[in-house]
């Protein structure tokens, strides 16, 4: 017998009858049958969650977090914090989509009704990501076909759109850089690429960039036809898009070590001062970095996961992935400091002074910059930027298919048989948020909708997930149905994580994140208050649904509160916790230990 001719009778049983407050036929059928979608084979579920969970962030995040919390000291609360809460978090929701067969909306009947709102906010949240993530995939889009040259535009400053502040210090022995001196490269990014210049700030972003409007159409119209017929179709595409990375970077990390000064770059990138583990900051920015890099909260996990047969070892599945997903973060950081140390040799100035632009600044700028100044400079760009969109088209896939799986599985009888047209329309509706990406001053954009449309709100999400399954749905409960699957149960370790650990992980990083906010800027623009208040109502807009769902649950659902809250008991299940505000003490060593 195969193994998902297995999965749908077992998988069934264990899940119990619908909650008392649903009907009875509000409960999708499609999601819980063989009818549902699979994986074609076993690598496409691996490399989609491996293509998710490694992203740009990957590239440029974690090598500036790394140098600027104590080089290789930061291993430690990277290891500590991945140990404790991101891989704990990452298995938890594998094993949640793989048991309930079920997307990030619908998975709450079987788990804690009144928390379906946590499912409203991951779709809104990933429609957020989509409206600003895609534009960057569509930047490295515009370098890629600016790549074939003999020359490559950002290497010199006789182009149109230099400036006299344009300074080339690469050939030129008696050049002196100066605070107004600006490279080719970074000309050519703010200028030519995204004209920022034609923008005064958020009051005036100015007209849409037409080049940049090519370019995301054609990235969603490669995102459209990768996902349009499901996983069956979006598994094939990530055999390209997913491993292509890797090659390209043992390329760069080759060619970046026999460069003059890189050796300079890995010892600034690894040398380890302990004297910052004393430090709050460097906990909080190394259980960030675990979080975002691994991606529980976004409902992907759950989503990819959903489409496995009932007995795949998930538990294995997440160790992997995991561990390939941090490798590849710290090998990117050898990849991106080699370069940043012969960048410094030849300005013969300290990497620090070449390594403190973060973000798209250290993909658009930096490392360009150092590209056009190598021997066959063109294909190195091109290798490079080819392996940015397919960084960036693999986290799109999962971040849309969350968002698809999510809603399909809730309404299975008006659009699963229109999954083409809905695809359809959720790609138009994400073309269309993206355009005020796409305006002169669209990377003023890009920055608020990252810094307040997900980061404070998806860490808000996967802290009340956590608890919502650990806590209400039951630690012993949830451990019954790992067991199900996998035919053992996790150990005392996993328990104790989900339970308290892992949710405490992420309190430390919401209560941190909003004692220190450092000022918001961009390219020395800094961001107004009333930016900053309605960088706070976008975060609202997709954590609201939370507590609207909770009062609408309340008011609207007959029976006691007990009945509402409660998750669904399976079929033969010993009595649950009575009372869960009982005691702290209580709870956590009876779910441990019941």
């Amino acid at each position: 017998m195969s193994p998902d001719s297995s999965s749908a009778p077992r998988s069934l049983p264990a899940q119990g009858p619908p909650n008392p407050a649903y009907p009875a036929n509000s409960v999708p059928v499609l999601t819980q049958t063989d009818s549902r979608d699979k994986w074609s084979k076993k690598m496409d579920f691996l490399l989609s969650v491996i293509g998710f969970a490694v992203d740009l962030g990957n590239v440029w995040r974690f090598p500036y977090v790394c140098y600027q919390n104590g080089g290789g000291a930061f291993l430690i609360p990277y290891i500590l914090m991945a140990v404790f809460g991101g891989v704990p978090l990452f298995y938890m929701e594998l094993a949640l989509g793989q048991f309930h067969r079920t997307g990030a909306i619908s998975i709450w009947k079987h788990i804690c009704p009144i928390f379906k709102g946590i499912g409203f906010a991951i779709c809104v949240i990933g429609l957020y990501v989509s409206f600003y993530y895609n534009t960057i995939i569509a930047w490295a889009l515009f370098y890629f076909y600016s790549s074939f040259t003999s020359t490559l535009p950002w290497t010199n400053c006789d182009n149109v759109w230099n400036t006299i502040n344009c300074t080339n210090y690469f050939g030129n022995n008696n050049v002196t850089w100066t605070n107004f001196s600006r490279s080719p490269a970074e000309e050519f990014y703010t200028r030519n690429v995204l004209e920022i210049h034609n923008s005064s700030g958020l009051r005036n972003v100015g007209g849409i960039r037409w080049q940049l409007l090519l370019c995301l159409f054609l990235i969603f119209t490669i995102v459209y036809f990768s996902l349009w017929k499901g996983v069956k179709t979006s598994g094939k595409v990530v055999w390209v898009t997913a491993t292509l990375p890797y090659v390209v970077l043992l390329v760069l990390l080759i060619r970046g070590a026999t460069l003059p000064g890189a050796w300079r770059g890995v010892e600034f990138y690894l040398r380890p001062k302990w004297e910052k583990l004393l430090e709050t900051s460097v906990w909080v920015d190394a259980a960030a970095q675990i979080f975002f890099s691994l991606g529980p909260g976004f409902g992907v996990l759950l989503a990819l996961a959903s489409y496995n047969p009932f007995t795949n070892n998930c538990y294995r599945d997440a160790i992997v992935t995991s561990l390939v997903n941090c490798l590849t973060s710290f090998i990117s950081g050898f990849v991106i400091f080699t370069v940043l140390g012969y960048m410094a040799e030849m300005r013969k100035v300290d990497v620090e002074d070449v390594a403190k632009d973060k973000g798209p600044s250290l993909l658009f700028i930096t490392y360009p910059e150092a590209i056009a100044n190598m021997m066959g400079s063109t294909f190195f760009a091109i290798i490079f930027f080819v392996m940015m969109i397919t960084l960036g088209l693999d986290s799109t896939f999962g971040g849309l298919e969350a968002i698809i799986t999510a809603v399909l599985d809730e309404y299975p009888e008006y659009l699963y048989q229109r999954r083409e047209l809905f695809v359809l329309g959720l790609v138009t509706v994400c073309f269309l948020g993206s355009l005020s990406t796409l305006t002169n001053g669209g990377a003023y954009v890009v920055k608020l909708l990252e810094e307040f449309g997900v980061s404070c709100s998806i860490i808000a999400v996967g802290f009340l997930e956590a608890v919502a399954v650990s806590w209400f749905y039951g630690i012993k409960r949830f451990s019954n149905d790992v067991k199900s699957m996998l035919g053992y149960s996790p150990g005392i370790f996993w328990k104790l994580c989900w339970v308290a650990i892992s949710p405490a992980f992420l309190a430390y990083i919401i209560v941190s994140s909003f004692l220190h906010q450092p000022p918001l800027t961009l390219f020395e623009y800094e961001y107004p208050d009333w930016s900053i208040t309605v960088g706070y109502f976008i975060g609202i807009s997709s954590f609201m649904w939370i507590p609207i769902y909770m009062v609408y649950k309340l008011v609207w659902t007959p029976g006691s509160l007990k009945m509402t809250a409660q998750a669904p008991p399976p079929p033969s299940s010993e009595p649950q916790l009575k009372d869960i505000m009982e005691g702290l003490h209580i709870l956590i060593l009876e779910k441990i230990f019941q």
